[in-house]
C-alpha cells in the first residue's frame, strides 16, 4: 500500500539537473510476522525527509515494533539519521537491509550501536 510520494529538491547533477526518477522519495507500508514494515525508496535529506518522517511517527503511535526496509534508500543524510533516533526513542525501530551507503551513515555516526540493524526484513521483524 503506497502511504505517501515526495520529490527531493535536490540538484541531480552538474547545472542543477533535477534529480533522477530512482531519487524521488516514495513510502509504503506492509507487514511481516505481525509487525508493520515501512519501506522507503529514494534519496532522503531536509527536502524529502517529511514523508518518511509522518509514516514513521504515525507507525510509532500506533505499534511498538516497526521495521523500516531501508533496501531502497540511495541516500540518506543527517535528516535520515536523525529521523532514525528521533523514531528509536519513540518505538522499537529495526532497520531492514540498509543500502551499503545507509550501513556507513549508521557505522560512522556510531548509530548501529544503538539500532537494531538486520539484514533482511524477516530478520528485523523476528528480532528480540
Amino acid at each position: 500500500m503506497l502511504v505517501e510520494e515526495g520529490v527531493s529538491d535536490r540538484p541531480g547533477g552538474a547545472g542543477g539537473t533535477p534529480p533522477r526518477i530512482a531519487d524521488q522519495a516514495a513510502v509504503a507500508q506492509s507487514e511481516c510476522r505481525g509487525v508493520l514494515v515501512i519501506s522507503a525508496h529514494g534519496a532522503y535529506d531536509m527536502c524529502s525527509v517529511k514523508p518518511l518522517a509522518e509514516a514513521l511517527d504515525a507507525a510509532a503511535k500506533a505499534h511498538r515494533t516497526v521495521v523500516l526496509d531501508a533496501s531502497g534508500i540511495t541516500f540518506g543524510d543527517s535528516s535520515l539519521l536523525n529521523l532514525l533516533i528521533l523514531t528509536h526513542h519513540e518505538t522499537d525501530l529495526r532497520v531492514a537491509a540498509p543500502t551499503r551507503q545507509i550501513r556507513r551513515l549508521l557505522e560512522i555516526t556510531g548509530a548501529d550501536t544503538f539500532l537494531k540493524v538486520r539484514e533482511t526484513v524477516e530478520e528485523a521483524a523476528a528480532c528480540h
